[in-house]
């Protein structure tokens, strides 16, 4: 199909370079966006510029933030030694919607996936070893998707820390076999990170 304008192509092209969007869906909101006032595509293209060159990685935990260190990490008020070990930045904002957790959080960035090339040293794991090494941390939960990454993932970690002094917990099974966090109800996540087992319980299941 043959766009009368190349700006309007080239919106095109790189709105539907965005997951989930054809080429259709990217032609509506190319052409909604210009029915719609001047000023709102600019706040748009605003506000994605402000992303790519302002938004970080938390040093300490590698969820995003603003900052060097996020807003979690930075609250006196919630226990440092209690660290809810997740997959990427979604799984964050689904268990803080939970309004249950009052740890931190280690972002992993991935899972171990051969398939897919992916291995232990493309992950953020290093700096989650070093954190179960300082005395103040006493519980790792690992809340990983229940798929077989996830559970890859899961094991490899218990393995390198099963010798340690600290608590490792998983998620109680409210979560079905395959089920994301991102997409779990607050209801069922708050009931499994609350009935949270041991570990090495979760493998005899």
């Amino acid at each position: 199909m043959e766009l009368p304008s190349k700006y309007l192509e080239n919106a095109v092209n790189e709105i539907s370079k965005l997951p989930g969007i054809g080429r259709k869906t990217a032609l509506r909101l190319a052409l909604f966006l210009l029915k719609s006032p001047p000023q709102n595509s600019l706040n748009l293209a605003e506000s994605l510029t402000h992303l790519v060159q302002h938004t970080q990685f938390c040093k300490r935990c590698h969820n995003l933030s603003d900052l060097e260190i996020c807003g979690i990490c930075s609250n006196p008020k919630r226990d440092a030694g209690l660290i809810c070990v997740v997959e990427d930045v979604r799984d964050v904002l689904a268990v803080e919607n939970t309004n249950l957790f009052r740890g931190h959080y280690h972002v992993l960035g991935g899972l171990i996936s051969p398939m897919e090339g992916i291995g232990p040293s493309q992950l953020k794991l290093e700096s989650l070893f070093e954190k179960a090494g300082q005395p103040d941390t006493h519980e790792i939960i690992l809340a990983l998707n229940a798929t077989m990454e996830g559970d890859t993932t899961n094991f490899y970690i218990y393995r390198r820390l099963q010798n340690t002094p600290i608590k490792i917990s998983t998620f109680a099974r409210g979560l079905a076999v395959g089920d994301q966090l991102e997409y779990t109800d607050e209801v069922t996540l708050g009931r499994s990170l609350l009935n949270r087992i041991p570990f090495e319980q979760s493998m005899k299941n």
